[in-house]
């Protein structure tokens, strides 16, 4: 086919082609394909027409068009840092790190035109309103109590930018050089303190236990003398009841056994011993054997 036979052919169906290419184009601008991580914001001559989800969309070709491309990723704002000033009137810097994402398209591009700027003030405001609210030692102590109140009191504000607020935290909170030396003398002398109340009780603790120790060996000590002389009141009963049977001769017993008993100590005694005793004792000392033998 010659070159003029290919003009003559193109001339003749210049119609069709042109007809084809304009279908083409009209299904690529009709056809919107949105990724899962986004939504389109379509506008009809100028105003809100509809939102785009992910997947496939069909349009209105030339009279529609996708005007804003919005992420719905969660989003972090660059860590920030704000002056406070407490209840207590003490000055801390704060460190706050938010994320958020993006859940109504259209009303974040039609409400606001910088949506982290807008949010980071909103924040900063927060945290010294909430900040002002408690003393120092709760901010430090009750942080994830702060955090909670934050996060809600940012979601509230932002809530007409189409706008949810998934974390606020609080990364830090630091303090100038002259509260942190006064908090270390009382933190010093905190710690001194219990030192000294722990070292009292100690003390009054082993006072109470050397009294204890003390009472429980004075009870045991009289239970002892109270068993023996209840032992003594026993023998003494059965001398006195041997007597009144068997008269005098059980006295004489008695003293002729106390006497043997007492020879015996002297006798078994360690080293020399010298006893010097009257001329009768050996008499006695003989009747007393007799007595513990049966004799008469």
């Amino acid at each position: 086919m010659t070159e003029d036979q290919i003009i003559g052919l193109i001339s003749s169906n210049i119609i069709y082609l042109l007809a084809a290419v304009l279908v083409i184009i009209v299904i690529l601008k009709g056809i919107k394909i949105v990724p899962q991580s986004e939504k389109y914001v379509v506008e009809r001559f100028g105003r809100l027409h509809s939102v785009l989800g992910p997947g496939i969309n069909f349009i209105v070709p030339f009279l529609d068009v996708a005007r804003h491309k919005i992420s719905i990723l969660e989003r972090q704002l660059p860590n920030a840092t704000q002056d406070a000033i407490t209840k207590d009137n003490v000055l801390v810097q704060i460190d706050t790190s938010v994320f958020y994402r993006i859940l109504e398209p259209e009303k974040t591009v039609y409400r606001i035109r910088d949506v982290d700027g807008a949010i980071a003030t909103t924040v900063a405001g927060i945290v010294r309103a909430e900040i002002g609210k408690m003393d120092l030692d709760e901010v430090q102590s009750n942080r994830a109590q702060l955090i909670e109140r934050i996060q809600e009191s940012v979601e509230t504000a932002v809530d007409d930018w189409g706008i949810e607020v998934t974390r606020a935290e609080i990364l830090d909170v630091n303090l100038d050089q002259a509260t942190r030396d006064a908090m270390l003398q009382q933190l010093n002398a905190e710690r001194a303190r219990r030192a000294q109340v722990t070292e009292a009780e100690g003390q009054k603790r082993s006072v109470e236990l050397q009294a204890d120790a003390e009472l429980y060996a004075a009870e045991q000590t009289a239970k002892a003398r109270r068993i023996q002389a209840e032992a003594e009141a026993y023998a003494t009963g059965v001398v006195a009841k041997a007597i009144q049977d068997n008269g005098i001769e059980a006295a004489q017993y008695q003293v002729a056994l106390k006497q043997v008993e007492a020879l015996n100590a002297l006798g078994n005694g360690s080293g020399k011993q010298t006893i010097v005793v009257p001329a009768n004792a050996l008499e006695a000392f003989g009747d007393a054997f007799k007595m513990l033998k049966g004799g008469k």
